[in-house]
């Protein structure tokens, strides 16, 4: 059965361009990376959650913060894993110094029969579209581009081009 999460991505106008908030993966694996495993806050769905709903439950448990609609569907993309992502867009604003992500726990060091806490994401961070490119999971990418296009065909990216 292939395994499906659903995400929020977050963006904004920011000096005349798109930002977009993207999240880096807590634990000890990711210290130190910086390319290529920022993502989309994300998670799977309960039984009988809707898509919506799971990438809405799952952006307030990995950031704490409470995200608002409306939000635009960007579709799916398969993770070279074979996990299948879909996504929502929404126009927001957060301060990532007040992030406050749950937690979960992993053996570690490894085999050392001793468990620790970690942050599901340690942080949090705003990106112009082209660096943000180069932060997020490349399985994402597909994402991004999906926002830039559907930013292009609004009206809302006009109307908001002066500020």
């Amino acid at each position: 059965m292939t395994r499906r999460s659903y995400g929020l991505l977050p963006w904004r106008w920011r000096d005349g361009r798109i930002e977009v908030m993207l999240v880096h993966p807590g634990g000890p694996f990711y210290i130190g990376r910086e390319f290529g495993v920022w993502s989309i806050p994300k998670g799977e769905a309960e039984p009988d959650e809707e898509p919506l709903a799971a990438a809405i439950r799952e952006f307030r448990e990995e950031t704490g913060f409470v995200p608002q609609g409306p939000y635009v569907d960007l579709g799916e993309v398969r993770q070279p894993s074979g996990k299948i992502v879909q996504a929502f867009a929404f126009r927001g604003d957060f301060d990532p110094t007040e992030l406050q992500s749950d937690s979960f726990e992993l053996e570690w060091p490894p085999h050392s029969g001793r468990t620790a806490r970690f942050p599901e994401v340690d942080r949090a961070s705003w990106f112009a579209l082209e660096e943000a490119r180069q932060r997020i999971l490349p399985g994402q990418l597909p994402l991004l581009e999906a926002l830039e296009r559907r930013l292009a065909e609004s009206s809302e990216r006009s109307a908001d081009a002066g500020t």
